[in-house]
């Protein structure tokens, strides 16, 4: 089975085919910009969710999940096209970095 950086290898591949036409760099920034994208989704949907928008979306909490999995795959897929051979490595050292309190509230409880 694959894991999910070969998922996110494999679609980042049929994405950047879709993008040949358009340098590098902007790949990558528009690969970010799909990231707060994919986020205001999930807030529109937990928004829709408490009755806070105008229109009349029903939404649920499956919904803002999936749109909540979207920013995550669009933040994996960035990390890749920024450095697509450290892109594993560099995720699990800031995870690593972002989780300590985490890590030592645990080993402490």
């Amino acid at each position: 089975m694959d894991t999910l950086w070969d998922n996110i290898e494999k679609l980042s591949a049929v994405c950047r085919t879709v993008g040949t036409h358009l340098p590098d760099e902007e790949l990558k920034a528009l690969q970010v910009g799909k990231v707060a994208e994919e986020a205001d989704e999930a807030m529109h949907a937990l928004h829709g969710l408490k009755d806070l928008t105008t229109c009349d979306d029903d939404h649920t909490w499956p919904e803002v999940q999936n749109d909540l999995v979207g920013a995550v795959i669009a933040a994996l897929l960035a990390m890749h096209y920024i450095d697509p051979t450290g892109d594993r490595a560099t995720f699990d050292e800031i995870l690593h970095r972002r989780t300590r309190r985490g890590r030592e509230a645990a080993a402490a409880a």
